[in-house]
């Protein structure tokens, strides 16, 4: 027979336990505000406590990116990976965005990190696979990781922020290109951002340009 929780029992700690409270800190408050102190006073315990577990800071955030790439990867793996090369790797890319879009500041961290995440390389293994099968040489592959950069993981890196929302008015007037254009467009749906300009219609629009041009690239046409 299993035992009875009792009430009022602290589980032990684990480093999945800190990494998951870790992961809920920043999805409330931003990844800024993920500290050991902030971790331990969650889990009730002693910061000091959490280096059984975790090495240090950068051990800890080295982990929270782990733990969101094998979300993405249980997310990614379920779905069907039948039929032609193109619209699996699109709907792969675009299930990884939709985990990213519940840790919106899972993106910024993912591109600072130094070290190799043992589940970002999982995710990009299976992604060279599925393209091999499509019909894609090795050495094409290795050119489409390039090409598609971090919008392989559901994300853009955007080349600078203006500021200010991206608005027109935030820009000098000796900027009148970017000002007109600007003034022209505007990304008004927060809830499918991931970044200044990375709204879900310019992540799709870069995405299947990228796509379309392998296409391309793979068949010789």
């Amino acid at each position: 027979m299993t035992a009875e929780p009792v009430p009022g029992e602290r589980l032990p700690l684990s480093r999945e336990r800190v990494l998951r409270t870790a992961v809920a800190i920043a999805d409330e408050h931003g990844i800024e505000a993920v500290t050991m102190r902030r971790v331990g006073d969650e889990l009730g315990a002693e910061a000091m406590s959490l280096y059984h577990h975790v090495a240090n800071k950068n051990d800890l955030l080295d982990g929270v990116v782990d733990l969101v790439a094998g979300e993405i990867n249980e997310v990614v793996d379920a779905l069907d990976a039948t039929g032609p090369w193109q619209p699996v790797v699109r709907a792969r890319i675009l299930a990884a965005r939709q985990v990213l879009l519940r840790h919106r500041w899972a993106p910024r961290l993912l591109a600072t990190r130094a070290s190799l995440s043992p589940q970002v390389v999982r995710y990009h293994d299976r992604l060279v696979g599925q393209l091999h099968d499509g019909g894609f040489s090795f050495d094409l592959a290795h050119h489409a990781l390039h090409a598609l950069g971090s919008r392989a993981l559901g994300f853009s890196q955007e080349l600078f922020d203006p500021g200010d929302g991206g608005s027109a008015g935030a820009l000098p007037p000796e900027l009148p290109s970017l000002v007109a254009m600007l003034t022209e467009v505007a990304h008004d749906d927060p809830g499918s951002t991931l970044g200044w300009c990375d709204d879900q219609t310019e992540f799709e629009f870069g995405l299947d340009l990228l796509l379309d041009g392998l296409e391309r690239r793979r068949t010789g046409s």
